[in-house]
Order: structure tokens, then C-alpha cells, then sequence
């Protein structure tokens, strides 16, 4: 009984009458007077902070992209190795075999999903 009177109210609510093209003109004037400006739409990240050209901000990025690797790369490249940094006691010796780390990985990884660990 309350679903077919919830029902007929939506049914009532929906108006399908035609819309004027005044109306409809009207509407889009309205919405565009309350677009959001440029600056808005960059602090909430839907547009780039980019000054670029639209057409240059692809490649622009690619390259931001490349430049970060790039750094990555040559941090990683001067590392010290394990070795290194057991001598300078930095890391301590593990007596357990890389499989028995990576299963204790796991383990621990699925109980800190099911709300253990």
C-alpha cells in the first residue's frame, strides 16, 4: 500500500510537459551565469594549472613525466647496495630465506585486511 502511493507521488512529480525554447534559453543563461570561473576549476583539479596551450599540455606533461623517471633513475642508480649498508650497520642480517620473509609478508599483509594485525 505505501509503495503504490510512493508510486503515484513520483509519478505526479515528474513533469513531461514540453519545454518553451525560451525556457530552455532562458536556463542555459542561468547556468552560465553561475559557471565557475577558471581559477576555481584549477584549485579544485578539474582543469591543469597549466599556462600552456590546450594542444601543448599533453606533451607537457609527458615531459614532467620522463623528468621525474629520469630522477628517479639517478637517485635509485646511487644507492648503496645491501651489502653496504650491512657494514655500516644500518640494516641488521636476517637469518630467514626470501621465501620466508615474502610468506610472512603476506600473513601479514591479510591479517591487516581482515582487521588483525
Amino acid at each position: 500500500m505505501a509503495d503504490q502511493q510512493q508510486q503515484q507521488t513520483a509519478d505526479k512529480v515528474v513533469d513531461e510537459a514540453p519545454i518553451s525554447p525560451v525556457e530552455r534559453r532562458n536556463s542555459l543563461e542561468q547556468h552560465l551565469q553561475h559557471r565557475p570561473d577558471r581559477s576555481e576549476l584549477v584549485e579544485r583539479n578539474i582543469l591543469p594549472a597549466s599556462t600552456a596551450a590546450p594542444g601543448l599540455q599533453a606533451h607537457q606533461k609527458e615531459l614532467e613525466r620522463s623528468m621525474r623517471a629520469d630522477t628517479l633513475n639517478e637517485k635509485i642508480a646511487h644507492r648503496p647496495s645491501p651489502e653496504e649498508l650491512l657494514k655500516k650497520g644500518v640494516l641488521d642480517e636476517d637469518p630467514r630465506s626470501p621465501d620466508e620473509k615474502y610468506k610472512e609478508a603476506i600473513e601479514d599483509e591479510y591479517a591487516k585486511r581482515e582487521g588483525g594485525a
